[in-house]
């Protein structure tokens, strides 16, 4: 073998590449020549070009390219000199330093991920030219042996990988993990001694996991296959069952031996979630799922994101981002001839309805398109004004509250714009509050003299909780539980059907409103004089303080927003620009009762 430039046809000694478990990169790499089997065949290639017949009178013992330049001499600009060096031999070309440890998992990963896509070809000439291993050899075995079905095989891979797994109790469980499959294949073909020797003679000597091996013996009771993958929530024999058990035996095997199963995939999958993280104004959807993001960019909520032949451009702009972001006016409505007191929209985002003191409700069309606002229905008649509002889960009916002073509710039929029912128990009652049940047949009112009821469509008292001061209210998904907070300073935890309660949230000051995420873990509390606190329901602690909102005399009503709900929303009774330019994203510096 001749280093290019290097005369004479005798062949140099090349070092061989090591043996055994080791991963390293062998053979040629970056301009290092690899040793061949035969002089006649040897070939050396570099930097992914390939070998092609020399032109020139060189050794014919054999050949070899680095970067397109021919090993033997001739008069050709093969034989220009390319490292300073002189003499009849010319030098030798400068070879550049082997792969890092980087390098190599890349390779690996970028092997596995094309290993995945069928592409095998691609991945044995990606191995040969960077002298890398995909994995242990025994670890290829293994794998092929695991998804052919050849469990005595795969037992005896299992005895070769132990001096690869640093744990011994992990062999104990991939075995057993190999056992099981085994196992339930010989009972999905019918064949029942055989998995019955399985289960007494190889799963029960392992002495692990009983409680599941008594599982498995319940299996032998199942009278076709169909109710075996049913109990066992198993695929069945086959591909993918046999992949998800590939992928929970990889997990034992350190990655040097084997790389965890769609390693690259969970990688770019990590980075996209740090991107979104690190989007200041975050607000579109951005699913696990790669394709549905461009790994060619980093992502960005802008308006600036233009598709130009399939490749996206973005302006990285601060201040054209926040064009997308809700921080400027678009539409103001007039129609109110008083103050409004809450806003609401319905549950689809199709429509919106306002409550004010002029004592009307108007309902709004929301333009899918433009996004406008259009004034579809005015629901009349609340003499005390309307202060707060809630849609049945189907959006086909609204109910209005009063203020304080207010003894009446009105559930409305929003699509007729007829009244359906005016409620009203006493004429000292104080229903100031509502929510519905998931369920749309019943909802919860109460208000700060004490009043708690459950009512069905037709107004007709079903429940009441007695003593119970009243300042918002919210049904959870379960239909069972309805939060309250009270004039004591917290929420808690009503049950209408076996009449318990308890206490989830304490708060030091007056909660005069709040909201649940749509996954019903996260409360947003607005505290009087304290701004807006953030609570997790679950855990029960206290997870945010958000300063800057001044509340203290009105009711102010926060929401959480965007597309994830990574924002939270509220109103101020006033506008305090040295405190919340720095804390907060202003928009109104007027008082503001309500966000939705």
């Amino acid at each position: 073998m001749q280093a290019n430039g290097a005369g004479g046809g005798q062949q140099q000694q090349q070092p061989q590449p090591p043996q055994g478990p080791e991963l390293g990169c062998l053979g040629a790499q970056n301009g290092e020549a690899s040793a061949g089997t035969t002089a006649g065949d040897q070939l050396a290639h570099a930097n992914g070009l390939l070998p092609s017949a020399n032109s020139g009178g060189g050794s014919p013992g054999g050949l070899s390219v680095n970067n397109g330049v021919p090993a033997a001499g001739g008069p050709g600009p093969a034989a220009a000199e390319l490292g300073g060096g002189g003499g009849g031999g010319g030098s030798a070309l400068k070879k550049k330093k082997r792969l890092s440890q980087s390098d190599e998992d890349v390779i690996r990963l970028i092997g596995q991920h094309l290993h995945g896509l069928g592409l095998n070809q691609t991945v044995d000439l990606l191995m040969q030219e960077s002298g890398c291993r995909l994995e242990h050899p025994s670890a290829t075995k293994f794998r092929n042996h695991v998804m052919e079905g050849e469990w005595d095989k795969a037992e005896n891979d299992l005895n070769e990988l132990k001096a690869l797994v640093h744990s011994p109790h992990a062999i104990v469980r991939m075995k057993f993990l190999l056992l099981q499959q085994k196992y339930l294949e010989y009972l999905e073909d019918g064949k029942v001694l055989e998995a019955l020797q399985v289960l007494r003679c190889e799963l029960t000597p392992l002495k692990y996991n009983t409680e599941r091996i008594h599982v498995l013996s319940g299996y032998l009771m199942c009278s076709h296959a169909e109710d075996l993958r049913a109990k066992a929530e198993w695929e069945g024999k086959g591909t993918a069952s046999r992949s998800k058990l590939l992928d929970k035996l990889q997990t034992y095997l350190p990655p040097s031996v084997m790389l965890p199963p769609r390693r690259l995939q969970n990688l770019l999958r990590q980075a996209v979630e740090l991107q979104r993280d690190r989007c200041l104004y975050h607000n579109t959807k951005l699913d696990s799922n790669l394709d549905s993001v461009s790994l060619l960019i980093d992502h960005v909520c802008s308006r600036g994101l233009r598709s130009v032949c399939g490749v996206l451009y973005m302006l990285q702009c601060l201040g054209i981002m926040r064009k997308q972001f809700p921080c400027y006016t678009q539409q103001i409505l007039t129609e109110h001839c008083n103050e409004v007191w809450f806003c609401k929209f319905s549950n689809d985002g199709t429509k919106l309805a306002t409550g004010s003191k002029d004592t009307t409700v108007i309902i709004w069309q929301v333009d899918p398109d433009t996004h406008q606002l259009k004034l579809l229905k005015t629901l009349e008649g609340h003499a005390y004004g309307v202060s707060y509002i809630a849609w049945s889960p189907d959006d086909n009916y609204l109910v209005a509250c009063g203020p304080d002073d207010c003894s009446e509710l009105w559930l409305w039929n929003v699509q007729t714009g007829e009244l359906r029912t005016k409620m009203s128990q006493s004429h000292e009652d104080s229903l100031t509050s509502v929510a519905w049940n998931p369920d749309g047949k019943r909802f919860v009112t109460g208000g700060q003299r004490g009043q708690f009821y459950q009512c069905d469509l037709d107004g007709n008292l079903l429940d009441s909780w007695e003593g119970v001061r009243v300042q918002c209210l919210w049904c959870l998904s379960d239909g069972k539980t309805v939060l309250a907070s009270d004039t004591h300073q917290r929420i808690r935890g009503y049950n209408f059907e076996d009449l318990t309660d308890r206490n989830i949230v304490q708060e030091d000051h007056p909660i005069m409103s709040f909201t649940i995420s749509k996954n019903g873990r996260l409360a947003l509390l607005n505290v009087a004089t304290q701004g807006v606190h953030l609570w997790d329901l679950q855990d029960r602690v206290l997870v945010r303080k958000y300063q800057g909102v001044t509340q203290g005399f009105y009711t102010i009503h926060s929401c959480f927003g965007g597309h994830n709900e990574d924002f939270i929303a509220s109103g101020s009774e006033g506008f305090d620009s040295p405190r919340q330019q720095r804390l907060a994203c202003p928009v109104l510096k007027q008082r503001v009762n309500c966000v939705v």
